[in-house]
């Protein structure tokens, strides 16, 4: 895992956009054209038989499924079994491994931890991936140097920048992160680098992050929650997120609102420079 990314690598279809929302509106917001990639949660496939039999199908269409630990969710990550179980189900391609945040020695350990749980359960069927969390930026270059170095890491994801940091830490602001990582050639091949969720810019944010061609995915639930409030997604910004419910809080949403939360869908993806679209129910 030596082999830095050569520069002006083009990945011409943008950063992968996966939609979050609730698992009854999966078929009108969360189905790709093409069928692309999921970002998906571990303890809905295990309890959801609608919501595990919809990424089975996106599967089966062609999508990369992305098994999330639960722990943005649920406060903890299941464990590791539990996680395999999961991915299973719906032949999905990628696991991300139990966290804990802002923490880099506690992540590490438990990805380490589970990595070799998952291996031992089903060998080299899953690339892993971790969670680059730290308490400072001297951890969060300690932590990504024993990740990249690692033989068991083949992506690594970069939590959202919730708040504003007048400090501009690498640990506390992601743009600048990448680019730190471009920058001084940090950028390790072959492992798949991702976003996890829309930041306090949201889609903005994006515009900057496509500009690294070796960002592969990013996966957010703001435009269909900010949607179903009314508010749309302005291509150039302003971004300016109320205080909005957790998505599985946000109970049912008016059927006017569908087109609104599509239209914002569709300002996310152009930020990100992707050509997928909403694919027709089915």
């Amino acid at each position: 895992m030596t082999n830095v990314k050569a520069e002006g690598d083009v990945k011409a279809e943008g950063i992968d956009f996966s939609v979050i929302a609730p698992p009854a509106y999966l078929d009108a917001f969360v189905a790709q054209e093409p069928a692309r990639l999921h970002h998906v949660a571990a303890q809905r496939l295990l309890s959801d038989e609608v919501y595990r039999a919809f990424f089975a199908r996106e599967a089966e269409r062609g999508a990369e499924i992305i098994v999330d630990n639960g722990l943005f969710d649920l406060g903890y990550a299941l464990p590791a079994a539990r996680l395999a179980e999961a991915a299973l189900a719906v032949s999905a391609r990628e696991i991300i491994l139990p966290d804990v945040m802002s923490d880099g020695a506690a992540t590490f350990t438990a990805s380490e931890r589970a990595a070799r749980e998952i291996r031992d359960l089903s060998g080299d069927a899953f690339r892993l991936c971790a969670v680059l969390h730290a308490t400072d930026d001297e951890e969060w270059r300690r932590t990504y140097d024993a990740f990249v170095t690692s033989d068991w890491v083949g992506a690594i994801a970069l939590p959202a920048s919730r708040r504003p940091d007048p400090y501009g830490r690498l640990c506390r602001t992601r743009w600048l992160a990448t680019a730190h990582l471009e920058d001084r050639g940090l950028v390790h091949d072959p492992i798949v680098y991702r976003l996890l969720g829309l930041g306090r810019t949201g889609h903005l944010e994006l515009v900057e992050q496509r500009e690294h061609a070796w960002i592969s995915s990013v996966d957010g639930a703001a435009p269909v929650v900010l949607g179903a409030m009314g508010i749309a997604l302005l291509p150039g910004g302003p971004y300016e997120k109320p205080s909005t419910p957790r998505i599985e809080k946000l109970g049912p949403i008016a059927e006017e609102r569908f087109d609104l939360i599509r239209k914002n869908i569709a300002v996310v993806r152009a930020a990100a420079g992707s050509a997928v679209t909403i694919a027709e129910e089915h």
